[in-house]
């Protein structure tokens, strides 16, 4: 038997074929129900709505009580009161 010749310039590719269904009536689960949601998908969609909704109006009630900005606010000139203030000559 001849083994195939492998240098580095080949290229091998294999390929899976799915064998035929002897069965054509299975639809690969795929029955009257496929696609089809339930009562129970609505009622956890509307949760989840109801949920991100209340999140926004936190998250916005949050980022109201910011300062405009976070830098080091510029220090006022300080007056002179009583000894602790430095001696001009």
């Amino acid at each position: 038997m001849l083994s195939p010749d492998f240098s580095l310039g080949s290229t091998v590719a294999l390929v899976a074929v799915q064998p035929s269904n002897p069965n054509e009536n299975d639809k690969g689960g795929q029955g009257e129900d496929f696609g089809k949601s339930s009562p129970v998908g609505l009622v956890l969609l509307i949760v989840f709505f109801i949920a991100v909704f209340f999140l926004v109006k936190s998250m916005n009630k949050h980022i109201k009580g910011l300062p405009a900005s976070f830098d080091e606010p510029a220090e006022a000139p300080k007056e002179a009161s009583g000894s602790d203030a430095p001696k001009k000559d």
